[in-house]
């Protein structure tokens, strides 16, 4: 039997990191509802019961060595990868001048190179199946400024240019990387948002504004399930977008973004976020 007859006779195969809660256990799930035989990691234990249709493995995004044994796991036994949703990831909120080097580079290891990490593990079965889908969560973040979350800003512009970057790259060998756009969502993530580890006195005025426009925010913010929705929207594409903004207003900000001249779109970050 040749490579691509065994790849048509079993099912797809989805990779999902993070999935121990929130969007990543919600995407799980709806992939496995879609027919695909699903694997979904964390880094810890999961507390709760393991979704219907989905294999747990322990993974850690920033270990070369963890990444590579859950991978060969997953091939042998399912036989291949045909989506990767990288979906792991941890917040960092303060004034950048508030959060040390040490702490930038422990959320990057996971936001930026995890994600890196996991995608060049994966790109060489794919490679060999002449086929796969590569689902890179980003964030509204990574297209707008965001006083106070700079660095994870910044972890979240990097997704956005390398994940289109790569997608030009892979496309001959039938492979599409894409990326999903969350706003505010109601997930697990709130409990991974670390704070800066040096507070100045000086942005206590304007750190506490962003907090409570975020606060407002998350009362009305869409649920994992809703991303999850959007997830399998982008993985199952026949011929996929490149980005797909989910949540309210999501995709308005990103149309505004691109249009809006920039001394207009400034003035409404600061007012949206109380800093005017």
């Amino acid at each position: 039997m040749t490579t691509s007859s065994k790849h048509a006779a079993r099912r797809k195969v989805a990779l999902v990191t993070g999935a121990s809660g929130g969007i990543g256990e919600a995407t799980a799930r709806a992939l496995a509802k879609a027919g695909y035989s699903v694997f979904g990691t964390s880094r810890r234990q999961a507390a709760g019961s393991t979704p219907d249709g989905v294999r747990m493995l322990s993974l850690d995004v920033t270990s070369d060595s963890s990444v590579a044994e859950a991978v060969a796991t997953i091939e042998a036994e399912a036989g291949g990868i045909d989506l990767l949703v990288n979906n792991a990831g941890v917040g960092l909120m303060g004034a950048a001048e508030e959060i040390s080097i040490a702490q930038v580079h422990g959320l990057f290891e996971t936001n930026v190179y995890g994600l890196m990490r996991m995608t060049n593990a994966v790109l060489p079965i794919m490679r060999r199946q002449r086929s796969g889908r590569i689902v890179n969560l980003s964030s509204i973040m990574g297209l707008i400024p965001a006083p106070f979350s700079a660095h994870y800003a910044a972890s979240k512009h990097a997704v956005e240019g390398y994940s289109e970057s790569l997608d030009h790259e892979v496309r001959d060998f039938g492979i599409r990387v894409v990326l999903v756009e969350p706003g505010m969502t109601r997930s697990a993530f709130e409990s991974n948002v670390g704070r800066g580890d040096r507070p100045i006195a000086d942005y206590g005025k304007g750190r506490a504004q962003v907090a409570g426009w975020f606060s407002e925010g998350m009362k009305a913010a869409d649920t994992a399930e809703s991303v999850a929705e959007k997830i399998l929207i982008a993985a199952e594409a026949k011929d996929p977008k490149l980005r797909y903004a989910t949540g309210k207003g999501t995709g308005l900000i990103a149309l505004l973004r691109r249009v809006v001249p920039s001394s207009a779109f400034d003035k409404s970050v600061r007012k949206q976020m109380r800093l005017a």
